[in-house]
């Protein structure tokens, strides 16, 4: 876990992500400000009609000719399944991707008005956010530079002719957008919330995860052939010769790295990957690397403890680091240069990194539009996330959106400890600690009390090299600041504008930006059962993070503990078991299925999340009956409000790609797989046996 404000969260919306990774960098220590949150918003009339249908749910997305207990997503959402053709720059597509892409939307007509502006004061975060922008979408000046702007970082790289110089490469990672087998960030403590703690970690892939280096499978054995090629293509932008030979053993070297690494699964697990030692131990039970070398080369000061998080990979690694030849290393340094800055320079280098990182690995057809890819860039959390953030909820977020967004987070609360209350595999003891820490629930809304600070940012016109060093910069000294200082409660890790949500246990919280609530999640004209269905399951998605399989290991304070009895988590393991079972056996493509264990903590947060909205559904309407509406009764719309939010399409090789590296199921097993065992839903659509969902009662998994 590094401190980059999404890496940190257990978020929700992964099930349909962008083909890029978890924004790299941290947040900024956060200066007292606050937005005239909603001005814009709360002069507009307010609407009398959901956005979608009569009463919040888009009835024309269904496929009618599907039985809800066959297969409920298609039923919901097969007829948009069917029709809808993903767009060429689209791996994925759903209702998270078309709240971004109206969130997106948003935020590029805030720039363009600032484009626009020539009044801007210099040094403003009005002028920073123009004048980045314009940077990136300054092409001409780009094709024109070429390979010019990395050429310094390609230089040094070059020179490196001792392990002391390769590890002070290793250090400037974050700064040149290289990549590193070894690096220190700064997290949480997890037995200590109020400290932070520098951590080691094991990377340096290439590829999205080290099966695509070892799995025999046809699928991978290409993606690795167009791999060596892509390096080689890389090579030679960085004016290497004999690129293809050198490719090779740039690979071989990824693969000899990819060996020792844990699976994603084992890397869930919070016991096994909290292993505090001193510095010194170290570099005793780690010998022949220089430790205190790669801290100085990253600017940390020297610190008293490190948190070694996979502690079987670390020896072979440095064992790697040490037979492998230096012109090697160089070649994987420029390698990687090349790739991860591509997006920075020309069109030529540009398009042919996506070849492979688009193309390849996630079946993108084209490049997303020049201005779509510039607001990601710019207004990003590990660029000038919070500068736009302000702008965006002055424009976009009400105080009556939060007021009820809020009234729903204590509906959600309520029905939680209804649940606890009722279940008969947790004993009175471990109840007792389950209530205290949902009542230490701290939920965040809309955007944070204070904003970061970007004042020491320098954003120039005409240079995106340049503006984009700036902002590594800032997010390393960023890192660096933390060590040594008590850690800030008060901090967000995603922007206002994000369209996603995240529950931290390290200090306890759920957090929900504003941009995630819009339509279908969240809509103050539509029925009640909808909002529950949507929003309501979002926000027990996230509180149900703090009772998963791996946040429950910590308390109320958010400290990694066992507050469990030995008999109570036997249960509870029981139960997990046999619903990671479930989800093994869902396979959307041929041979290649969904890992039970590494998507664990996102199916309990479905299945708790679906299962709290309903009971807080149930206690809003105060004992009394639904009306129906439009022949639909109040738990039809709460479940079919649920299998909309979940409505997505993947190309396969997205869908192959989150199989093997995201936490969070396909979404159509996140519409299915928490429904069928949950009995509401049985009886709401009559769900018998022969249909294809149906369990039977005894089988059905009852967590939260």
């Amino acid at each position: 876990m590094n401190l980059s404000r999404l890496s940190l969260s257990l978020a929700l919306a992964a099930a349909l992500a962008a083909p890029s990774a978890f924004a790299a960098g941290a947040a900024a220590k956060p200066a007292a400000a606050k937005p005239a949150a909603g001005k814009a918003a709360a002069s507009k009339p307010a609407a009398s009609k959901p956005v979608l249908g009569d009463f919040g749910v888009d009835l024309t997305a269904r496929d009618t000719q599907v039985k809800p207990g066959d297969d409920f997503n298609r039923y919901v959402n097969g007829h948009w399944l069917a029709t809808y053709q993903l767009k060429d720059y689209e791996t994925s597509y759903g209702s998270f991707n078309k709240l971004r892409d109206d969130s997106e939307a948003d935020v590029h007509a805030i720039i363009d008005e600032l484009v626009k502006r020539k009044d801007l004061a210099p040094g403003s975060e009005k002028q920073k956010l123009r004048d980045y922008y314009a940077s990136y979408m300054d092409r001409a000046a780009r094709d024109a530079a070429g390979i010019a702007p990395l050429r310094p970082v390609l230089d040094k790289i070059a020179k490196i002719d001792s392990t002391g110089a390769l590890i002070a490469a290793f250090g400037d990672v974050d700064l040149d957008g290289t990549n590193a087998p070894l690096r220190f960030g700064v997290d949480l403590d997890r037995k200590d919330p109020d400290r932070y703690l520098v951590g080691l970690r094991v990377g340096g892939l290439g590829l999205p995860d080290r099966d695509y280096y070892l799995n025999p499978d046809a699928r991978f054995v290409g993606i690795r052939t167009a791999y060596l090629a892509h390096i080689e293509r890389m090579l030679g932008f960085a004016g290497i010769g004999d690129a293809k030979a050198r490719a090779q053993a740039v690979l071989d070297l990824e693969t000899a790295l990819a060996k020792p690494q844990w699976e994603r699964a084992q890397l869930r697990n919070r016991d096994k990957t909290y292993n505090v030692s001193s510095f010194a131990e170290l570099a005793k039970q780690y010998p022949g690397y220089d430790w205190a070398a790669q801290l100085k080369a990253q600017g940390m000061p020297a610190i008293d403890k490190v948190n070694v998080a996979t502690p079987s990979a670390v020896q072979p690694v440095i064992d790697t680091l040490a037979k492998t030849p230096l012109p090697v290393w160089r070649d994987y340094l420029a390698f990687h240069a090349v790739r991860n800055n591509a997006a920075l320079l020309s069109r030529e280098i540009d398009d042919a990194a996506f070849a492979f990182n688009g193309t390849v690995l996630s079946g993108q057809k084209a490049q997303r539009d020049d201005w779509k890819r510039a607001v990601a860039t710019v207004t990003g959390s590990d660029a000038l996330g919070d500068a736009m953030g302000k702008l965006y909820v002055e424009r976009h977020f009400s105080p009556q959106a939060k007021a009820a967004m809020q009234q729903l987070v204590e509906n959600l609360r309520k029905a939680l400890r209804a649940n606890i209350e009722k279940i008969d595999w947790m004993g009175a003891d471990t109840k007792t600690e389950a209530y205290r820490k949902l009542d230490s629930f701290r939920p965040k809304v809309g955007y944070p009390d204070k904003w970061r600070d970007y004042s020491s940012v320098s954003i120039v016109p005409g240079d995106l090299m340049a503006n984009t060093l700036q902002m590594r910069r800032y997010q390393r000294a960023d890192q660096v600041r933390r060590i040594g200082t008590r850690t800030d409660r008060d901090e967000w890790f995603m922007t206002p504008q994000t369209v996603n949500a995240y529950y931290n246990s390290t200090f306890n919280e759920i957090v929900f930006p504003a941009g995630i609530l819009q339509a279908p999640f969240f809509d103050l004209n539509a029925d009640a059962a909808v909002n529950y269905g949507g929003i309501g399951a979002v926000i027990g998605h996230e509180m149900g993070h703090g009772f998963d399989d791996q946040g429950s290991k910590s308390d109320y304070a958010g400290i990694q503990r066992n507050w469990w009895t030995d008999q109570d988590r036997s249960r509870f393991e029981q139960r997990t078991k046999a619903l990671g079972a479930q989800y093994d056996a869902f396979c959307p493509l041929p041979g290649q299925c969904v890992n039970g264990q590494l998507t664990m903590g996102e199916n309990i947060g479905d299945l708790g999340g679906v299962s709290m909205a309903y009971t807080a559904y149930q206690l809003s309407l105060g004992g009394k009956p639904a009306a129906k509406i439009d022949g639909y009764t109040g738990d039809q719309r709460f479940f079919l409000s649920w299998g909309q939010i979940w409505k997505g399409k993947y190309r396969d090789e997205a869908l192959l790609n989150q199989i093997k590296t995201n936490p969070h199921s396909p979404s159509q097993f996140r519409a299915n797989g928490p429904l069928r065992n949950f009995d509401p839903w049985y009886r709401a659509f009559d769900v018998k046996p022969g249909d294809a969902m149906y369990i039977a009662p005894e089988q059905r998994v009852r967590i939260w």
